[in-house]
């Protein structure tokens, strides 16, 4: 699927990338009482998750998938965009309506598409790409890149010229 990835350059006239596009915060789900954050958090428990009534997890087992980590504690996870909304932003989404940046912004769709991931991970990564950044976990590379690639895919956003050069040599050795 990386082959049929499009390569572009992102535009020189582009506006700049502002995260309110893609809406002001996770998406709140009224029925569930649960926001997309949450809704990650309980997802990704390797345990039954502890929730309380307003749907935020006080208890549970997480492993983020960058750097191996297992987290007990919810306050040192984060949910990262594995395509950070700036980069989705200079490959294309900038020309989409806001609805579909929201809904990029907040899949549920996809578990690919959002991942809890230790803070410290996600900081360094922020909007970095693969060419960028990989993650310190070397085993998690070769997910990192096929789940790059089809979320990419899945949205139609572009890639750099080095992005795909380095997801090309990422799943060679996979």
């Amino acid at each position: 699927m990386v082959d049929r990835l499009v390569v572009a350059v992102p535009a020189a006239d582009l506006a700049p990338y502002r995260r309110a596009a893609f809406g002001d915060d996770w998406s709140y789900d009224p029925a569930t009482k649960c926001n997309t954050r949450e809704r990650v958090l309980i997802e990704e428990s390797l345990v039954p998750p502890v929730v309380d009534a307003q749907c935020r997890s006080t208890g549970g087992r997480w492993r983020s998938v960058y750097d191996g980590v297992v987290v007990t504690e919810v306050a040192k996870l984060q949910i990262d965009h594995l395509i950070p909304l700036a980069d989705a932003w200079r490959s294309g989404a900038s020309a989409w309506t806001d609805e579909r940046r929201l809904a990029f912004a907040n899949d549920l769709d996809d578990p690919d598409t959002l991942v809890a991931v230790t803070a410290s991970t996600n900081e360094s990564k922020s909007d970095r790409t693969p060419d960028e950044w990989l993650p310190p976990d070397r085993t998690a590379w070769c997910t990192y890149a096929e789940d790059w690639v089809d979320v990419k895919a899945r949205w139609g956003l572009t890639v750099t010229l080095a992005e795909k050069a380095t997801l090309v040599q990422v799943l060679a050795g996979c």
